[in-house]
């Protein structure tokens, strides 16, 4: 028998997702919008995503065999433990066990229950190879694309990841999410450390805090030195959104309750470190994706301005 769409629905949320919605692998509709933020040079050293352009723009070129996308969204919000005595700060979602790691395993099992439903094809995906995720789940109904660029469910906020299965079954599709609950809301622009945001919708990664701690190559530059104490990724645009303030939830996803914190290192915690000890304490965590290198790099910006505390609580 082959599965339908509210069966696969159902799988999902009995393997711990919040959501789960049915999208078509139709062109996306911000195109245009891509190739002017790449062309304005938003990508910063991204070549990737260059390279991505022609897929990310039409889902069919990355699976040739998919009639539907079945797209998941998997909260990982847990409250913060308070403000860190030495200042540093690291985002949300890096404080558990790698996000990738915890939906593949959760994504995968999905994929076989619909391979043994009639599927011949069932590949899933998560924060993984040229998705347009944020405009797939727009497209399957689980919420919108807000000021901060950031997907925003009602009922539950941005504190999600996304993860999405492309699969040759024909699906019935959902609504696409309509709207702008946003409203005249600005917190988020107004709030980013960096001025990040060129205007609603449109981030200059090249001056974000999550991509200067995360993708950015080489030095960061010395007018951004200090990004405001995040030594990986920031939180500040989600955050202030009212929609997290108001109906962010604790998750039930285990993996992803704190264990890293960077609260009460000194200085000298990387410097200190050589690659082995990092594999060792870091290596299954988001903080694997720069590195060493990368976050030698980040204490020493966070460090740079002056305004942290040399010594450790």
């Amino acid at each position: 028998m082959t599965a339908d769409a509210a069966t696969i629905k159902a799988w999902a949320l009995e393997l711990g997702f919040i959501a789960c919605g049915i999208a078509r692998p139709d062109p996306s509709i911000r195109a245009a919008e891509l190739d002017r933020w790449l062309s304005a040079g938003y990508g910063g050293t991204m070549r990737y995503i260059h390279r991505q352009a022609k897929k990310r723009k039409d889902p069919r070129r990355i699976d040739t065999e998919a009639r539907s996308i079945v797209v998941i969204l998997d909260n990982y919000y847990y409250p913060d433990p308070g403000p860190a005595s030495n200042g540093v700060k690291i985002a949300k979602y890096a404080r558990g066990n790698d996000y990738h790691a915890v939906i593949d395993a959760r994504l995968a099992r999905l994929a076989e229950r619909m391979l043994g439903a009639g599927a011949r094809v069932a590949r899933p995906y998560s924060d993984t190879g040229p998705v347009p995720e944020r405009e797939l789940a727009e497209r399957a109904g689980l919420g919108w694309i807000g000021k901060n660029a950031m997907l925003i469910r009602p009922g539950a906020g941005s504190y999600t990841f996304i993860g999405s299965v492309f699969t040759d079954l024909d699906l019935v599709p959902d609504e696409p999410f309509e709207g702008d609950l946003c409203g005249t809301c600005t917190r988020c622009l107004e709030a980013c450390p960096t001025d990040a945001f060129v205007g609603p919708r449109v981030l200059d990664a090249t001056r974000c805090i999550s991509y200067l701690t995360i993708e950015q190559k080489g030095a960061i530059p010395d007018d951004l030195a200090g990004l405001d104490g995040w030594a990986f990724g920031c939180d500040v645009c989600n955050d202030v959104c009212p929609w997290n303030r108001r109906f962010a939830t604790e998750s039930s996803v285990a993996e992803y309750r704190p264990r890293t914190s960077l609260a009460d290192t000194g200085p000298e915690h990387f410097e200190r470190m050589d690659e082995d000890e990092f594999t060792r304490r870091y290596g299954d965590t988001p903080l694997a994706r720069p590195g060493l290198a990368g976050m030698r790099r980040n204490f020493r910006a966070v460090h740079r301005s002056g305004h942290l505390p040399d010594g450790s609580s």
